[in-house]
């Protein structure tokens, strides 16, 4: 049985080109490379879940601390509008 399975992924060719620079840069293979990447972004997801998480909660508070005395209506929009803009990009 064998102790690897291959994988088919699909890369937007500036970002490939990236990978295979780097590839070549550090003499291994683009297979080496993304399982490295692979491996530490598995490793670290939990720890960069709770900085997103506690991050969040300080913009929060510093929020709350800036919109004291401003409608919940009017803080909605507020936030609303900013989560678009940031989707859009």
């Amino acid at each position: 049985m064998s102790s690897r399975k291959l994988v088919t992924i699909s890369l937007p060719p500036p970002l490939l080109k990236k990978a295979e620079r780097i590839a070549k840069e550090e003499n291994r293979s683009k297979s080496e490379l993304l399982r490295e990447a692979l491996r530490l972004y598995v490793e670290t997801r939990d720890l960069r879940k709770e900085a997103a998480r506690t991050r969040l909660f300080e913009l929060i508070d510093a929020a709350q601390d800036r919109a004291a005395g401003t409608p919940p209506t009017e803080i909605r929009a507020i936030v609303r509008d900013a989560v678009a803009a940031v989707r859009m990009g």
